[in-house]
């Protein structure tokens, strides 16, 4: 099976039920006849830009990263909150920008969320595995941006 259709498939499974780890979705997989190792499963969820969002039950699933654009800003707030709380670890500053440390790996969702919560002072985020910067539209805004930011984590 080609890549573009193993992906098509990650994304069928992804809608279909709710799948948490790459590990159950490397066994959906093979469920549907198709062998991969967790490293290949790892790359397809970054190419894909899945995300990690709240689960109705609690914990959290993979899910698109267009989804969240949906959310109302209410709900994306909430969502931005859950993910500082599950995969932040330090917020810190620079002239005019605020880094945002993550658990490895979940810098893109918490950029995402970030992104989503559509904070006015902010105009964008850069995310690798584990930083995120937060760029702010002005310098004076930093100040404003790191504090609300620092609050998500206590």
């Amino acid at each position: 099976m080609n890549r573009a259709r193993r992906e098509q498939l990650i994304l069928e499974i992804c809608a279909s039920q709710p799948v948490h780890t790459q590990e159950e979705l490397v066994e959906a997989l093979r469920r549907r006849g198709l062998r991969v190792t967790q490293a290949t499963v790892s790359r397809d969820v970054k190419r894909l830009r899945l995300v990690k969002v709240p689960d109705p039950r609690g914990g959290y699933r993979y899910a698109p990263a267009d989804r969240l654009a949906n959310l109302p800003v209410p709900a994306a707030r909430a969502q931005l909150a859950a993910a500082f709380r599950e995969f932040v670890t330090a917020v810190d500053s620079g002239d005019a920008v605020v880094v945002v440390k993550t658990r490895s790996g979940r810098a893109n969702a918490v950029a995402a969320a970030i992104d989503e919560a559509r904070i006015p002072e902010v105009v964008g985020t850069v995310a690798g595995d584990d930083t995120i910067l937060v760029v702010v539209r002005r310098t004076s805004d930093r100040s404003r941006v790191l504090r609300q930011l620092q609050e998500l984590l206590e």
